[in-house]
């Protein structure tokens, strides 16, 4: 993706990043700097639902952005090593200098290079892959392909999920839906909008999920009360749109 001109404002005690536009690309409450601000970010953690700690041990970032996701998993989950992968160095520069990036390389380490060809390219595993890139008109070029799909799929480790984060109004949702169960043969599942219209997909190759929505909510509440994450909402939106079937959800 080309480079961006980036900016960052600063709203209602909330400080924002973008590129080139009035499209939000991350976002830092200054009061809870290390929270997940944007309802999309705290739904791509939701995979701390669907595995049992200790949970993720390896977690990979396609696209930094303001470093909301790195900061969280950094602060919250403190044996998750983590890498960040960015295709753009002002990115990171910024997220340091304006969003209290952490400096520490043995347990984040941010990479500059192109997402798509470090998942095509590499073999390292990983529990958790999120991805989270964009340009400054929301498109995902490469990170939107069946071959970086089936990428993802062969980096993931045995008990690995993928996160990916889709502009559920997009003309082009339901293409990279369908690329998504395509890569995973099937074992997929769309979650149900956030608020900003979002919508985040999560898929495995490996260990299966099978947690009762029982489980899933006594998962939330620990969350909760540990690290101020809510995904009370976001069990609840899967239980109304008919995600958990016999009250269980399966991936």
């Amino acid at each position: 993706m080309a480079r961006q001109s980036i900016e960052v404002s600063e709203r209602a005690g909330v400080r924002y990043l973008h590129f080139s536009s009035a499209w939000v690309q991350g976002a830092m409450r200054l009061q809870r700097p290390n929270a997940l601000e944007l309802s999309y970010t705290r739904e791509m953690m939701a995979g701390l639902l669907l595995r049992a700690t200790p949970w993720p041990r390896d977690a990979l970032l396609i696209g930094l952005g303001a470093g909301s996701l790195a900061k969280f998993i950094y602060h919250q989950l403190p044996a998750t090593r983590i890498t960040a992968v960015e295709i753009d160095p002002q990115v990171e520069r910024v997220a340091r200098l304006h969003f209290g990036l952490p400096d520490d390389p043995r347990r984040l380490r941010v990479l500059i290079a192109d997402g798509a060809d470090y998942m095509l390219q590499g073999d390292s595993r990983h529990d958790c892959i999120l991805v989270d890139g964009f340009d400054g008109q929301g498109r995902a070029g490469a990170l939107d392909t069946l071959p970086f799909y089936e990428a993802c799929r062969a980096r993931l480790s045995e008990s690995g999920l993928l996160a990916v984060n889709l502009l559920g109004r997009d003309r082009g949702f339901a293409a990279s839906v369908e690329r998504i169960s395509q890569a995973f043969t099937g074992r997929s599942l769309v979650f149900p909008s956030c608020d900003r219209g979002n919508r985040i997909a999560f898929a495995s190759a490996g260990e299966a999920v099978d947690v009762a929505g029982g489980e899933l909510v006594s998962r939330a509440d620990r969350w909760r009360l540990a690290s101020g994450l809510n995904l009370l909402p976001t069990v609840a939106r899967l239980r109304q749109a008919g995600c958990l079937p016999h009250d269980r959800l399966l991936l």
